[in-house]
């Protein structure tokens, strides 16, 4: 078994990028097979079946940071190991589940499983990684769980075609073996040198899980129960207090939960609110768009996963073209371009194109092409700055927290789709859909413009009487 100098860096690449795939995968899989998963049990109401989707975003997001704490500590291919093993397990759960709340039980540890494999799998990239060429490892990575994210509802619908909803799960089985039988021969141990005396923090780390998920659920059952409801004002309100109390024991405690000195570095912080914003938009646009074509359109399952399809290959071909810039500053630059290109995408959904009558050719096509190749370049490149601002011994803990920052970003964006298709005039009608891209476009250009504002930040350590260009992917800006 190699250490993390030996590894090749390669195969540990196709392999976590891989794993991560299915982790991002079956996020957003689901979503297209909510009908037939209600057929199958009849009596479900609308209500418990959307925890088929939040009880996986909601542990998700719970455990991502804690679990790449954990990983730095007792070893990155422990993690990884046991978590894809766990994604395993319950993936054959999810497919024989005999009721729903067997089906959601099963979905809350799958969630939980993809938290701890996702950062894991990305510390053990980045380790292996030299540095020179992390920002186009940070780019495949990004590409294929990007593509992943857009891609689900495409995927879904052609094996829900062919197979029915439980195939979702089924084909899980045979990918994570191979990937449990290849991860044991190809990943690295974790060198001795990189792995912490002690584990960190277990009240932080809990206190930090519990606050993440009762923020995020409050958010994703705000629809449900109502922004001013007691339950939903009272579980945010606790999840805040329980993150508060995460980063005051985090400040003083030996081993924290969270590694507070990250966030010193303005390049990791401009980046995550940049990814953040971009997470809002990106996942009400996952669910925006196949319920337009559906129940607009009344495009079939096949023929929306086609559409879909256009702005998975588009967002894949910009996170590859963002993984071979070099700069920081470009970085900066190509990310507010991959914005403004998907706030235009959002005001072509916004418009007269799409309207009652379906229109692919004038009206989808350009706006997937558009607004992909935005999401990918924008992604990968915030994603790659992020990276680079993190010291290598807190790879997994420092990237958890982008992970987790996306997820809750994410939810956002659920929450605030829903909310705004509830309160429209015709609510579910074209104007309501239009009402959600406007909505999207303007968060698109706020977050161009807080991604240019650092470029303040790195002109002292790019300015052009530098001898030399700083190594890909690496970002030495003042903490």
């Amino acid at each position: 078994m190699p250490d993390e100098t030996e590894a090749n860096p390669a195969r540990v690449l196709a392999l976590c990028s891989g794993a991560s795939f299915m982790a991002f995968l079956d996020l957003s899989i689901i979503s297209i097979a909510f009908p037939d998963i209600l057929d199958d049990f009849p009596g479900t109401s609308l209500n418990t079946m959307t925890w088929v989707l939040s009880g996986y975003t909601i542990l998700l997001a719970a455990v991502l940071t804690p679990a790449g704490r954990i990983a730095d500590s007792v070893g990155r291919r422990t993690v990884f190991l046991w978590s894809l093993a766990a994604f395993t397990a319950a993936s054959l759960v999810c497919a024989v589940a005999p009721s729903i709340w067997w089906l959601i039980a099963a979905r809350f540890v799958q969630g939980a499983a993809a938290g701890g494999m996702i950062p894991a799998a990305l510390g053990l990239i980045l380790a292996t990684t030299p540095r020179e060429r992390i920002a186009r490892a940070v780019g495949t990575w990004s590409a294929v769980a990007g593509f992943s994210a857009v891609i689900g509802p495409a995927a879904g619908g052609l094996l829900l075609d062919a197979f029915g909803w439980r195939s979702v799960f089924y084909i899980n089985l045979p990918l994570c073996g191979a990937m449990l039988v290849a991860a044991v021969v190809i990943l690295p141990k974790q060198s001795s040198r990189a792995i912490r005396d002690r584990l960190p923090d277990a009240v932080g780390s809990i206190a930090l899980a519990l606050g993440i998920g009762g923020v995020v659920c409050a958010l994703t059952e705000s629809d449900t129960w109502g922004w001013t409801d007691v339950r939903t004002i009272g579980l945010g309100l606790a999840g805040l207090a329980l993150i508060a109390v995460t980063v005051l024991r985090s400040r003083a405690h030996p081993a924290p939960a969270l590694e507070m000195t990250v966030w010193r570095s303005p390049v990791f912080r401009i980046a995550n609110l940049g990814l953040g914003l971009l997470n809002l938009t990106m996942f009400a646009w996952m669910v925006a768009a196949p319920l337009f074509a559906a129940t607009i359109w009344h495009w079939s399952v096949l023929e929306t996963a086609g559409a879909l399809s256009v702005g998975a290959v588009s967002s894949m071909i910009g996170s590859l073209t963002a993984g071979r810039l070099a700069r920081p500053a470009t970085q900066v630059k190509v990310a507010a371009l991959g914005a403004l290109s998907f706030a235009g995408s959002n005001a072509i959904w916004a418009s007269s194109l799409f309207g009652p009558t379906p229109n692919f050719l004038g009206g989808w096509l350009p706006a997937a092409v558009l607004g992909g190749g935005g999401l990918g370049l924008a992604i990968t490149c915030l994603s790659s700055l992020a990276a680079g601002a993190v010291p290598p011994l807190k790879f997994a803990g420092g990237l958890g927290m982008t992970l987790t920052v996306r997820q809750v970003g994410g939810a956002v964006g659920i929450a605030g789709f829903a909310s705004i298709m509830a309160s429209g005039a015709v609510p579910g009608g074209i104007s309501s859909f239009h009402h959600v891209y406007v909505a999207a476009m303007a968060v698109n250009i706020l977050c161009a413009a807080v991604v240019c504002t650092m470029l303040a930040v790195l002109r002292p350590k790019t300015a052009p009487e530098a001898p030399s260009p700083e190594p890909e992917g690496q970002v030495t800006t003042a903490q």
